[in-house]
């Protein structure tokens, strides 16, 4: 969150720098070198801004340049991530404090192996917070080479998008596959389930669709097979 997402959610509110402050426990004149751009917006303050002036996750903060170590963890609980952004399929778990969705979907994406549960939700992440950091995605996808995963993802919510109706997302996600297509690598992959067997890998190599082809990713979902899609 920067200066003027801070001014823009205050002003959502309609709420005076003197009210804003008192609602973020800050003088009015340190919010006002805040809006600024004079001071950085900490990730504490970005925090309780976004529950004040009820923003989505989109303000939370990002690590700067997270290493690929600092984002894998195996025994990580994506359904609680999911959960806690909204994600309609984990709506019977106790939610926690929500994650930034860019850093959710790029912490999953670089797993090796995910519950398929877990793995029907992130098209979801790209369809629902379409306003993303996709700079901040992209840039980390790539130095992970997790941009076919990532393609792949955005591509099943594209379609998820066109089945739904929904013209204006549909035209978003497809800026963010032009963006992903330039970047597309030949090395073969899966969609987070690299412990299939040999046997798997060659069943789908045959019976895959043509956009998981397309990213180079052995997987057999489908965007019309997602929950989430309109009948």
């Amino acid at each position: 969150m920067d200066g003027t997402k801070l001014r823009e959610g205050r002003e959502k509110r309609n709420w005076t720098q003197q009210q804003a402050a008192r609602a973020l426990g800050v003088t009015q004149a340190y919010l006002s070198m805040l809006e600024k751009g004079r001071r950085a917006v900490s990730a504490a303050l970005a925090r309780k801004a976004r529950k004040a002036y009820d923003l989505p996750a989109t303000v939370l903060p990002l690590p700067s340049e997270p290493s690929a170590s600092e984002w894998r963890s195996t025994r990580h609980d994506f359904s609680a991530d999911l959960a806690a952004l909204g994600y309609p399929g984990f709506a019977y778990l106790k939610t926690k404090a929500p994650r930034n969705p860019a850093g959710v979907l790029l912490d999953a994406l670089d797993q090796a192996n995910l519950d398929a549960r877990v793995v029907e939700g992130l098209p979801w992440l790209a369809l629902k917070y379409v306003d993303m950091d996709w700079d901040w995605l992209v840039r980390n996808a790539k130095v992970r080479d997790r941009q076919n995963r990532l393609g792949f993802a955005v591509s099943l919510a594209s379609e998820v998008a066109a089945k739904n109706n929904d013209a204006d997302l549909g035209r978003k996600l497809r800026r963010r596959l032009a963006i992903l297509e330039n970047a597309r690598l030949a090395r073969e992959d899966t969609f987070c389930h690299d412990s299939m067997t040999q046997a798997e890998r060659k069943w789908l190599r045959e019976h895959r669709s043509p956009v998981a082809a397309h990213w180079n990713l052995l997987t057999d979902m489908k965007g019309e097979q997602l929950a989430y899609a309109s009948p």
